[in-house]
C-alpha cells in the first residue's frame, strides 16, 4: 500500500513539474534574456508568499532587465515580455496598436457565457472587454470624462470634498493639538460618497453614517486578504474550473448589492422618465431604454444587464482604490517633504484670496500649476498602475539594434510603469520627490513615454481625469485648513507593506492634521 502511495505521489509530482515549467524555454527559444523562474510560482514568489510587495518586485525585475530593451519574466506559468525601452512602448501601444489591441484575457468573460451570472462583473467591464465590444463600449463612456462633463460633476465633489473636511472640525477642536487620522479610510469615504453620486445617483457621507451600506459593501469588495490575493492568483491559471465549481471571484453579497443597485435604479428612472448626467443615464440612453434625439441619431446596443453593471462596478472598484491611493501617497508626501507642503499651501492661499470668498471653481482648481506639479509627481513616484498588459493579436516583429524579436499571436506584453518612472536614466535621482520635473521649463525634458501612470494610447485610463480632479479638490480644502504633520504612527521613510498587489505602508497611511487657525 505504501509503495502504491509512493509511486502514485512520484507520478503525480512529475505530472505537476511537467505542467508547472511547460513554458520555461520561451525565453530561450526566442533568444530573450530572462529572470529564472521558481516553480509555479514564477518570478513572483515573494509577493504571493507576502516577503515583498508588488511595486519592489516589479522594479526589481525591471532593473535585473540591465540593458535590454526586452526582458523576459514569469507571472507564475505564464511568460511575458517585458517591454524596457520607451520608442518600442511608443511602436507597441501607437503605431502597431491593431496588433495589441487587447489586455490579457484573465478576466474577459467569453460569447458562451450565461449573460445573467453576474459572478464575474471584471469580466464583462470596459477593463477586460476586448475587440469592437470594447471600441464600442469604450466610444459610450468617453462623453462621460470629457472636460465640459467634469466642470458639471467638480460641483458635486466640491460639495462632498467641503463636507469631508467639515467633519474633521469636531475632532480638531476637541484635541486643540490635531489629530491623527488614518489616511486611507479618510480617502475611501472621501472617493466612496464622491462614485455613490456620479455612477449610482446615491447621496451617501460616509463620515457621518460610518458603517453605510454602500460603504461596507464596497470595502468588501476592494480589500485583498490573503486568500482574496490566492484566489486571483489560482483563477488566472485554473479559470475553467473556477466556472466548473461556480467559484465567485468577489464576495457574492457584495456583488449582488451593486447588481440590484444598478439595476434598480435602473427600472427607476425608466419609469419616472428620470434624467441624470451620470454615467447609469448614459449607458440607459446607449441601450436605448431613454428617447432622446440622441438615441434616436444612433445605433442601439445589444448589451446584457451583465455589461451595464459591470461598467458601474469597475469604474467604483478603480475609484475607490485607486483614486484613495493617489490622495494618500500626495498627503504622506506633502507630510515628509514641508517646503514641498508650504510652497503648495501658500499657493492655496493665493487661489483663496482670488476667489473672494466664493465657492471654488472647476477653472481655479486647473489653473493650480504646483498642485499640478505636485500630484504629477506623486504619480511618478507611486503610480498606482504598477505594470500594464497587453495581448498580441497579430505576429508582428522588430529589429532591435540588428536583433530580431518576433511577437507572435497570444503571446503577453508587460508595460512596467513603476521600472520607468524609477528608472535613474530618466528621472535623475528616482527616489527622491521633487514636484519642479513637472514645471513648465522642465516638463518638456523628460523622454516621451517613460511617464505613463494612466497608461497610453487608445486603450489608456478612461478616468483619469476624474481621479485627478476628486484627488486635488480633497488636498486643497484639507491643505487651506491643516497642516500635515507626522502622526505617531506615521511610516517615515516610507516603506511598502509586502501585501500583494495593493500599495500602501508599513503599518497604514497615518498624517497628523493640526488646525492652521
Amino acid at each position: 500500500m505504501l509503495l502504491e502511495f509512493v509511486a502514485l505521489f512520484g507520478i503525480a509530482f512529475a505530472l505537476f513539474y511537467r505542467w508547472a515549467t511547460a513554458n520555461n524555454d520561451f525565453f530561450k527559444q526566442r533568444g530573450v534574456s530572462f529572470a529564472k523562474p521558481k516553480l509555479y510560482f514564477g518570478n513572483m514568489a515573494q509577493m504571493i508568499l507576502k516577503q515583498k510587495s508588488m511595486f519592489d518586485i516589479v522594479c526589481d525585475l525591471y532593473n535585473k532587465g540591465g540593458s535590454s530593451k526586452v526582458f523576459g519574466i514569469f507571472e507564475q506559468r505564464q511568460p511575458l515580455l517585458m517591454i524596457r525601452d520607451p520608442e518600442l512602448l511608443r511602436q507597441i501601444t501607437i503605431k502597431d496598436f491593431d496588433h495589441f489591441i487587447n489586455h490579457r484575457n484573465i478576466f474577459a468573460t467569453g460569447t458562451d457565457d450565461d449573460p445573467h451570472d453576474m459572478s464575474n462583473l471584471f469580466g464583462s467591464s470596459l477593463f477586460s472587454m476586448r475587440d469592437a465590444r470594447w471600441k464600442d463600449m469604450r466610444s459610450t463612456l468617453s462623453p462621460a470624462f470629457t472636460g465640459s462633463k467634469m466642470r458639471q460633476m467638480f460641483q458635486l465633489m466640491n460639495q462632498v470634498a467641503k463636507e469631508a473636511v467639515d467633519c474633521l472640525k469636531p475632532e480638531q477642536t476637541a484635541s486643540g493639538e490635531g489629530t491623527d487620522v488614518d489616511m486611507k479610510d479618510y480617502s475611501t469615504r472621501f472617493t466612496n460618497d464622491v462614485i455613490a453620486s456620479t455612477a449610482f445617483g446615491l447621496q451617501v457621507n460616509s463620515f457621518k453614517e460610518r458603517d453605510n451600506t454602500f460603504y461596507s459593501m464596497g470595502k468588501k469588495l476592494t480589500t485583498f486578504s490573503f486568500l482574496q490575493n490566492l484566489k486571483f492568483m489560482v483563477f488566472v491559471t485554473l479559470k475553467t474550473l473556477y466556472k466548473l465549481l461556480k467559484i465567485d471571484l468577489f464576495d457574492k453579497k457584495s456583488t449582488e448589492y451593486f447588481c440590484r443597485l444598478v439595476l434598480d435604479a435602473m427600472k427607476y428612472r425608466q419609469e419616472h422618465n428620470i434624467i441624470r448626467p451620470d454615467m447609469i443615464n448614459m449607458l440607459m440612453e446607449a441601450r436605448g431604454l431613454f428617447q432622446t434625439d440622441k438615441t434616436k441619431a444612433t445605433v442601439v446596443r445589444e448589451w446584457s444587464d451583465r455589461d451595464i453593471v459591470a461598467q458601474c462596478f469597475v469604474f467604483f472598484f478603480a475609484g475607490f482604490e485607486t483614486s484613495s491611493v493617489l490622495m494618500c501617497f500626495t498627503a504622506q508626501e506633502l507630510m515628509e517633504n514641508e517646503d514641498v507642503q508650504q510652497k503648495l499651501y501658500e499657493e492655496v492661499q493665493q487661489v483663496d484670496i482670488d476667489l473672494d470668498g466664493k465657492e471654488l471653481t472647476y477653472e481655479a482648481i486647473m489653473g493650480m500649476k504646483y498642485l499640478d506639479q505636485v500630484v504629477s509627481e506623486v504619480l511618478r513616484k507611486w503610480p498606482a498602475a504598477i505594470a500594464i498588459d497587453r495581448e498580441c493579436n497579430k505576429d508582428i516583429t522588430y529589429d532591435l539594434d540588428g536583433q530580431t524579436l518576433e511577437i507572435k499571436r497570444g503571446d503577453y506584453i508587460w508595460l512596467p510603469v513603476c521600472g520607468f518612472h524609477r528608472d535613474p536614466k530618466y528621472f535623475e535621482n528616482p527616489s527622491k520627490f521633487e514636484p519642479e520635473r513637472f514645471s513648465d521649463e522642465n516638463k518638456a525634458n523628460i523622454q516621451p513615454f517613460t511617464y505613463y501612470p494612466f497608461g497610453l494610447g487608445q486603450r489608456n485610463c478612461i478616468g483619469s481625469r476624474f481621479a485627478l480632479l476628486e484627488a486635488k479638490a480633497v488636498i486643497y480644502y484639507l491643505l487651506k485648513e491643516y497642516r500635515f504633520a507626522p502622526a505617531k504612527k506615521s511610516c517615515i521613510p516610507l516603506q511598502l507593506a509586502s501585501n500583494g498587489f495593493q500599495l500602501t505602508p508599513k503599518g497604514g497611511f497615518w498624517i497628523k492634521f493640526v488646525p492652521r487657525n
